[in-house]
């Protein structure tokens, strides 16, 4: 072990800087293999963590045109529920609950709280497999009970039991806490909130309003493709014969749901099985990048110990030990590099990267992952040793002698291909990490057919509500704002928003309703292509008006002046995106109530700034002015532009962490590089030498050196470039709008790796280039 040491000590003391940047790249290598790989186990075990997972399925309304929804009406779910003695547990669930603001009393103080609420059917507990640490899944079965999970209970009530007590709102009611669960993982569909009885009155007989998500647990999951023969036969359609031609169901296995694109209405967390394939990849690739550079730097040290690997021979040393000593030095180096890297993802933890993964990056909630990355640094310093000792060991003494063996045709083809490889993922990286860059600006900055500028928005409760008309006069007083308008939900905040389905001409029409104020259109800049905006005195109508867009207007064949359940149709206006660029616009309609309402409870507040007036200072009007209306309510106030970052906050975070990680395979590359150049030019002065003394220039030798590497770049670039654009091809498929292929990503990615490449190469031998030949010839 001694003589490990010593040999590792004097490695370390004649190349510190090509030991010192392979040290660090062995680090950050593991160090981002731990952290991609805790994302993509994050994604991967998603909706995995309830008992017999693979018994529980969403139900999911399927067109016969091949589109789908993941909303189905109530009458609808209750006669699957009861068509099956298979269906062990049934529940609908409003995701559209919104949150509740309520305060609690403790210790004689009573303290205030906004936390996010949902109904639900009392067996929703028995379909995801609740752990009640209070009470039991009985409290929904009282329309004033609710449950809460363990971190509120904690929040709200401190290591105070919480069943019994109450939240109290601002009208006065109250709901008590009838239970107490174990909060489930981030990776859940469940949400930790509160949970609620759904009003057993609720759209019982509405056949019309599609706004639940439907799940169902099964006694065993084979009996799957059966509940449709059974329910067909049990279920007669012709009552509701106009809600239910032209549709079919589909289960949908509930781990699969997080993969499932293009399905409207959808609320739940989404990934691709691709994005997770180009993660694990690129974890391989990094840590695969950093082997090869401490494979090519150990082989790159055969020379300079040669002299004394042969003498250990001749005083008698056996090749196994020698080989045993030399493999020892590797595994120590990399197991070395492996405890820096877990020190730099603790660190990560502490700094802001961490909000680039959804996963909990402690390292205690992922031992089995840190005891797989040991392995892997056990194995990297294996397979980083074994090589070149069995090589340096085995070729005859005369060629050990010489020292030559770095410089063999062997050795050289060896060292290029494995540099090569680098090159090729490195090319991928950059050429990916750019279209994601260009697909994420591109989806933030096309226009979307209305203003998103200048725009501050903020949440409502019932004092504001009650106090429209003096909110919107006191806001207005600001000189630097225009004007103030409400809707109901939040315009580009999410895919899928309220879907209405109506009766049009003795056709049935599905579409996405956003009930507004007369201003809205106004206010948001929305164009009219044909017929006219909302007017005052349209509230003053008994039904409502619509404005719809041209989607559909073109597929229901809409006319102005036609009626929708009395409703009339105004005006049409072009194809707003409303939703993210994930999905294509689908037919959609703002809405103005009339004095037949049973809706009209606009929750959000928009609000114009003048242009070029202080925005700051407006945001800060907005909130002393909501702070006057209710000093307790904690009003959310932000800018529209927030409002679209959120929309887009999974595609920014996955562009983030790819470009991060193309940084360190270029880095880890660059190590490669530098550590090839140093030894190339350490071995190859009295070629330079002789060169010089033959009458080439400083500038000759330098370009002599660069060529080499410059063929090896373009022959991985032939080879990395097709499969990184088809990998891109495939991630874009995730989008409906999506940024062009342009060509000159892959003419940017060649020249940085070129640039970078020629730069390493250039510094490192302008040394080698400019010295004495003389000295050189006759050192070596």
């Amino acid at each position: 072990m001694k003589t490990i040491l010593r040999n590792l000590l004097s490695v370390l003391r004649r190349f510190k800087m090509a030991m010192l940047l392979n040290v660090l790249g062995l680090s950050i290598a593991f160090a981002a293999f731990i952290l991609i790989m805790m994302q993509v186990e994050y994604d991967r075990n998603f909706d995995r963590g309830y008992t017999d997972t693979e018994s529980i399925f969403r139900v999911e309304i399927i067109q016969n045109d091949g589109d789908g929804q993941a909303i189905v009406c109530r009458p609808l779910a209750d006669a699957f529920i009861q068509s099956s003695p298979h269906i062990v547990a049934g529940t609908l669930v409003n995701p559209w609950g919104g949150a509740l603001f309520f305060s609690v009393e403790e210790n004689g103080e009573r303290n205030s709280f906004k936390e996010q609420y949902v109904s639900v059917y009392p067996d929703f507990t028995k379909v995801f497999d609740f752990d009640f640490l209070e009470g039991n899944q009985s409290a929904l079965e009282e329309p004033t009970s609710v449950l809460l999970p363990q971190s509120m209970a904690y929040k709200l009530f401190g290591n105070q039991s919480a069943v019994g007590k109450q939240l109290v709102f601002e009208n006065g009611d109250k709901l008590t806490v009838g239970g107490v669960y174990k909060d489930f993982p981030r990776n859940s569909s469940v949400q930790n909130c509160i949970y609620q009885k759904m009003d057993p009155r609720e759209n019982i007989q509405e056949w019309g309003n599609w706004n639940y998500e439907f799940y169902v647990r099964l006694d065993d999951p084979k009996n799957a493709e059966g509940l449709f023969e059974n329910f067909a036969a049990h279920f007669d359609p012709t009552p509701v014969k106009e809600h239910w031609g032209g549709y079919h169901l589909r289960l949908n296995p509930l781990p699969d749901v997080h993969y499932t694109m293009g399905i409207q209405y959808d609320t739940t967390p989404k990934s691709s099985k691709q994005t997770l394939l180009v993660l694990f990849a690129i974890a391989i690739v990094i840590v695969v990048i950093a082997g090869i550079n401490f494979t090519n730097f150990s082989t790159a040290l055969t020379p300079m110990r040669i002299k004394s690997i042969n003498t250990q021979k001749v005083l008698g040393g056996e090749e196994s030990v020698i080989r045993l000593a030399l493999i020892l030095e590797a595994m120590f180096i990399s197991v070395f590099s492996y405890f820096i890297g877990l020190l730099l993802v603790y660190m990560t933890g502490k700094t802001s990267l961490a909000s680039l993964i959804d996963a909990d990056i402690t390292l205690s909630a992922h031992w089995g992952l840190v005891w797989l990355t040991a392995l892997i640094a056990i194995a990297t310093g294996i397979f980083s040793g074994i090589y070149p000792s069995y090589y340096m060991t085995s070729f005859p003494p005369a060629l050990v002698l010489k020292g030559s063996f770095g410089l063999s045709p062997k050795g050289r083809q060896l060292r290029n291909v494995l540099i090569g490889i680098q090159f090729v993922a490195s090319f991928g990286l950059i050429i990916g990490a750019t279209f994601m860059y260009l697909q994420n600006y591109y989806m933030q900055n096309t226009p979307l057919g209305y203003d998103k500028d200048e725009i501050i928005i903020t949440n409502m409760n019932n004092n504001i509500r009650k106090s429209r008309d003096a909110f919107a006069s006191q806001v207005k007083s600001f000189s630097g704002i225009e004007e103030v308008t409400y809707a109901e939900m939040l315009l580009s905040s999410q895919d899928q928003y309220m879907g209405w389905g109506r009766k049009y001409r003795d056709k049935d029409i599905q579409f996405q309703c956003l009930p507004v104020e007369p201003s809205f259109l106004k206010v948001m800049n929305v164009k009219i292509s044909e017929g006219r905006d909302f007017r005052e005195e349209d509230k003053a109508k008994r039904y409502g008006t619509f404005v719809f867009n041209e989607r559909a207007r073109t597929e229901y064949g809409l006319e102005i002046g036609s009626l929708i359940d009395s409703m009339e149709i105004v005006g049409f206006m072009p194809d707003v995106k409303f939703a993210s660029f994930r999905t294509e616009v689908t037919p959609m309609a703002f809405f103005v109530w009339g004095t037949n309402n049973w809706g009209n409870q606009p929750n959000y507040a928009y609000i114009k700034v003048k242009a070029g007036s202080d925005l700051r200072g407006a945001m800060q009007h907005v909130k002393t002015t909501l702070q006057s209306f209710d000093p307790e309510y904690p009003f959310n106030v932000r800018f529209f532009d927030e409002v679209l970052n959120g929309l887009y906050e999974k595609e920014r975070s996955l562009s983030s962490l790819i470009t991060l990680f193309s940084l360190i395979a270029i880095f880890i590359s660059v190590v490669g590089v530098f550590g090839l150049v140093v030894f190339d030019s350490e071995y190859r002065k009295k070629e330079i030498g002789i060169r010089k003394v033959l009458g080439s220039t400083t500038e000759e030798i330098i370009v002599m050196f660069n060529k080499t590497y410059i063929r090896i770049l373009c022959v991985c670039f032939v080879l990395g470039a097709p499969i990184a654009g088809y990998v891109v091809h495939r991630w874009l498929e995730n989008f409906a709008y999506k940024t062009p292929m342009y060509w000159w990503v892959y003419l940017i990615a060649f020249a940085i790796i070129a640039v970078i490449t020629i730069l390493t190469v250039t510094f490192q031998n302008w040394r080698a280039a400019n010295e004495n030949p003389v000295h050189s010839i006759k050192n070596e």
